[in-house]
């Protein structure tokens, strides 16, 4: 036997103080290799006897006989300069050591393990990067958690549940309590609760069970002895060797203070809504009575008073000279005018009662009927009139037929001084794909572009009733109904005259071949 080699700063560490070394056993690799660890027989000195492939291909010595080699000499540099003296230290003891290594460059982790056999230490060499991986995971899990515990504004603190020892507390309960951190570490949890109140709910959370955090309304016992009223919600949470028990609180009076303002303002807004909603009906009942008033009341002394004109100036038209025909000629006008306004206004009035269902129109065929109309009434004009072949729009029937109407009427009565009128209709692409637009066009007086937002008011008018008469609510009309069909209006000025478009979803689906007349 040899004796033990004192080691000493100048020559190289053995990892086998002990030093004897032993006849080389017979060379088993078919064995070892049968392993999925990589395996690694040394002698009592330290020297490799024999190596399996996976040892080799973890070590990066796939071509390198390694036999007779130290064993640190096959390790990284790294690795020997951080573990060989633990390891030195373990095996002159005879005992099993390990040891987990990281390779800066393979970005991987070994796991290496001594255990002594008769002839000398075999180690095992193991991959353990994706459990290091997830080590490295859990750790930065709970430093997070640990974070977030700290910096949480709600008091929080973990206590034992067995002994009911404060475990940890953050600054936010130390805050609430007005205690410092030590003298909250010092405490039980029942210092905190008046009457031991506390003891329903611990008992409460241990028959739950982990998945059942209780909530508990209780007081609760600050520094300075102020009892305040708080909500306590508790679950149990893993710690170390211990069963243990997390606590967030919120101080009631804060919350009870809330709702009772939040209730207060719900009451009174209720009440304003009632209020509201009583106006709301006077004004539907006074838009009634006007409705009624517009059909009825008005209509029939206008009727009246221009029925009476027409007979003065029929029978006794000869008798009056040029002025008292010419009187007779303006009250029938202004009657007229008068006629037409409350026509305009009972339609625009009507429009929020007036109902019916979405349905596929031809809009060609109800433009061709008003033009008739339109042409009936001055027989003298000739304007032409042309649409596009994609003519179909979803709406209701009602409100279409009034809207076309009047930007019909629009087009017409601004085409009136021109010998070659024009009136053009159009049904494109609007800004989405469900949405569809029809444009009126015509080649009229045209307006100011910077005037166009003033179009679609109620009696806003950019030309002079004695040019063109009018009421300045036929746009207003248009408008309304774009809006009762959740689309919008717009006018263009061109050269040529002006172009009005309306413009909605077209959420309707039906066969386009079998439009609604």
């Amino acid at each position: 036997m040899s004796n033990v080699k004192v080691l000493s700063l100048k020559e190289p560490l053995s990892p086998f103080p002990h030093g004897l070394v032993g006849p080389l056993p017979t060379k088993s690799w078919n064995t070892l290799d049968l392993s999925q660890d990589g395996i690694v027989l040394l002698s009592s000195a330290g020297q490799i006897m024999e190596i399996n492939a996976e040892a080799r291909r973890l070590l990066n010595c796939v071509d390198t006989d390694l036999s007779g080699h130290d064993f640190w000499e096959a390790v990284l540099p790294s690795v020997a300069e951080q573990h060989q003296l633990a390891t030195v230290d373990a095996i002159g003891r005879m005992e099993e050591h390990s040891f987990v290594a990281h390779s800066e460059f393979e970005g991987d982790w070994l796991e290496y393990t001594f255990r002594p056999f008769p002839a000398g230490y075999v180690v095992n060499l193991k991959d353990v990067t994706s459990e290091q991986s997830l080590l490295n995971l859990l750790a930065e899990s709970e430093i997070t958690n640990n974070l977030l515990f700290k910096a949480n504004p709600n008091p929080m603190w973990v206590f034992d549940m067995t002994s009911l020892q404060v475990l940890t507390v953050n600054q936010a309960a130390v805050d609430f309590y007005g205690i410092s951190k030590n003298g909250f570490l010092a405490l039980k949890m029942r210092a905190l609760f008046p009457d031991d109140s506390g003891a329903a709910l611990f008992n409460a959370v241990r028959s739950a069970g982990a998945a059942k955090p209780a909530l508990q309304i209780c007081r609760q016992v600050k520094g300075d002895g102020t009892v305040v009223l708080v909500e306590l919600a508790c679950g149990r949470i893993a710690w170390p060797d211990q069963e243990a028990m997390l606590v967030s609180l919120a101080e009631v009076a804060e919350r009870h203070i809330a709702d009772r303002t939040l209730r207060r303002e719900n009451t009174e807004l209720e009440l304003a809504l009632s209020c509201q909603g009583e106006a709301l009906k006077n004004a539907l009942r006074d838009v009634s009575a006007l409705t009624f008033a517009l059909s009825h009341d008005l209509q029939v002394p206008l009727h009246a008073a221009n029925g009476f004109a027409a007979i003065l100036a029929e029978k006794y038209g000869v008798l009056l000279d040029d002025a008292g025909r010419h009187f007779i000629s303006r009250i029938q006008a202004s009657t007229r005018k008068m006629a037409a306004l409350v026509d305009d206004l009972r339609t625009l009035v009507q429009l929020p009662q007036l109902t019916g269902e979405l349905e596929m129109l031809d809009v060609t065929v109800l433009c061709t009927a008003i033009m008739h109309n339109l042409r009936a009434r001055d027989p003298s004009r000739s304007v032409a009139f042309e649409m596009n072949a994609a003519s179909c729009f979803a709406a209701n029937k009602r409100l279409l037929v009034i809207a076309l109407t009047c930007l019909l009427e629009n087009a017409w009565k601004f085409t009136a001084k021109k010998t070659d009128g024009w009136i053009n209709v159009a049904v494109i692409a609007g800004n989405t794909p469900s949405e569809l637009v029809l444009q009126v066009s015509d080649n009229g007086e045209g307006f100011y572009a910077a005037y166009s937002d003033k179009l679609f008011t109620a009696f806003q008018r950019l030309h002079s009733s004695a040019a063109y008469p009018g009421n300045g609510l036929g746009l207003v009309t248009v408008k309304r109904v774009a809006e009762r069909h959740g689309g919008r209006v717009w006018a263009e000025s061109t050269q040529t005259g002006a172009s009005f478009f309306m413009a909605w979803p077209q959420a309707l689906v039906l066969d386009a071949s079998e439009p609604a007349h």
